[in-house]
């Protein structure tokens, strides 16, 4: 078994982030390390069980390519992406495979079952080390870059940095989501989305549902006869306090079972339907956000806005749950458009060994609901490993390395963006 303890690059967190901060570091040469609490990678895509993908596309073009890119291939040629009725839903248990099997073959060391406790900064104020609660008691590691893919931002405020939560009038947050699915539905009897939610609405006006969503929402997987649901919503706990977390697990899946007895005794489709399964765990929308150099706004999505030092993309629009109960605002961006986000965001007011590379990169509430689903955040991922693992081998930190010898590497590794006023190969 393993004994090393030091690498170039260390990633905290195995979700898309991580996975495309893995792959991304590793193309570079560094040792990569990637660390996940669970026995499996994934994150939101199979601990929250969160499906299908979100937008990619935008008119007839293909923005997001790269690792994201690779997995689509990986897991369609499993026949484990797409389904008639829903072209973006994937298998998660065949992303768990998939994603480690591209892991471990491009040489990314992989360590599971292990759980950031705390870190170390040294004098220049820079990681020196990082403590991961394990089986085996406390397991302290070193590397010379660190990417946090927690998606929660757990390194970053371990080590100091600027962080902001949830909206500017409250600091509350996007409510969380426990996903969960039915199986054994009769689909061509299932009501639509709109006949749906009205008996919805009705069920909860005569008290038999208690759940603050003001609607059904629900996805085609790729199993037959079973109906993914996004539709319990948690709102004013804080997914960083475990106590918080316990609470808002417990509440969630009281409302799964609510909502699978609605469902079997009133929902044409569901007679003979029982609940398959929820997520491992509860889905976080949003949390900590990590303040950097520039901080994506709104108006950078909104108006499509490009960037010299653009390692992203994204097509998604602002998507914000309410905080507080019912209400979904949604603010589209023009149709055939997307927008890009700038490497700056990946630089934390903080260590200058470290970058972002999930959700929690450096953006306002609003625009953190666009950026936030898993298409881009992979995306943002590969561009922080990419970056991590050229400071290793360029022996500069990441606020020092050329923006551009970021974005060559990334096309090189089959990564896409717009590159204004950038004189690119």
């Amino acid at each position: 078994m393993k004994t090393q303890t030091h690498f170039d690059v260390i990633v905290c967190g195995g979700g898309p982030g991580g996975i495309g901060a893995a792959l991304g570091s590793r193309a570079t040469g560094a040792r990569t390390l990637l660390i996940e609490r669970y026995g499996y990678l994934g994150g939101g895509a199979t601990a929250m069980l969160v499906n299908p993908f979100m937008p990619y596309i935008t008119g007839n073009k293909q923005i997001i390519h790269g690792v994201f890119e690779r997995l689509l291939q990986a897991l369609a040629a499993r026949r484990a992406y797409g389904a008639p009725n829903q072209p973006t839903a994937f298998d998660p248990e065949a992303f768990k495979i998939v994603a480690e099997r591209m892991c471990l073959e491009a040489g990314v060391d992989l360590l599971y079952h292990a759980y950031l406790a705390s870190a170390d900064t040294d004098a220049e104020g820079r990681i020196s080390r990082i403590h991961l609660a394990t089986k085996g008691g406390l397991l302290t590691l070193t590397a010379d870059i660190f990417v946090d893919a927690t998606g929660d931002g757990d390194l970053a405020a371990m080590t100091g940095c600027q962080v902001e939560t949830g909206r500017p009038e409250d600091g509350l947050c996007q409510p969380m989501t426990l996903n969960f699915r039915m199986a054994g539905v009769d689909v061509e009897r299932m009501p639509s989305r709109q006949e749906f939610t009205a008996m919805y609405i009705a069920a909860k006006e005569r008290g038999e549902i208690s759940c603050p969503r003001e609607n059904i929402l629900f996805f085609f997987s790729t199993q037959p006869g079973v109906i993914h649901f996004n539709t319990t919503r948690v709102v004013k706990l804080d997914a960083t306090d475990s106590w918080q977390l316990t609470a808002a697990e417990i509440e969630a899946r009281r409302q799964v079972w609510q909502l699978a007895e609605f469902f079997i005794k009133q929902v044409p489709g569901f007679e003979n339907a029982y609940l398959q399964m929820t997520a491992p765990q509860i889905g976080v929308r949003e949390s900590r956000r990590v303040l950097g150099k520039y901080v994506l706004t709104a108006e950078d999505c909104l108006e499509t806005r490009k960037f010299a030092d653009a390692i992203a993309r994204g097509c998604y629009n602002i998507d914000i749950h309410s905080p507080t109960g019912e209400g979904t605002v949604i603010k589209r961006i023009p149709p055939g458009e997307w927008y890009e986000i700038p490497y700056r965001s990946l630089l934390p007011k903080g260590p200058g060994n470290l970058l972002i590379g999930s959700r929690c990169i450096s953006a306002t509430h609003e625009a953190h609901s666009a950026i936030r689903v898993m298409p881009i955040v992979m995306a943002i991922g590969q561009a922080a490993g990419v970056a991590a693992g050229l400071s290793v081998r360029g022996n500069v930190l990441p606020r020092n390395l050329p923006v551009l010898e970021i974005q060559r590497e990334l096309l090189a590794q089959g990564q896409s963006f717009d590159k204004p006023g950038l004189d690119l190969p």
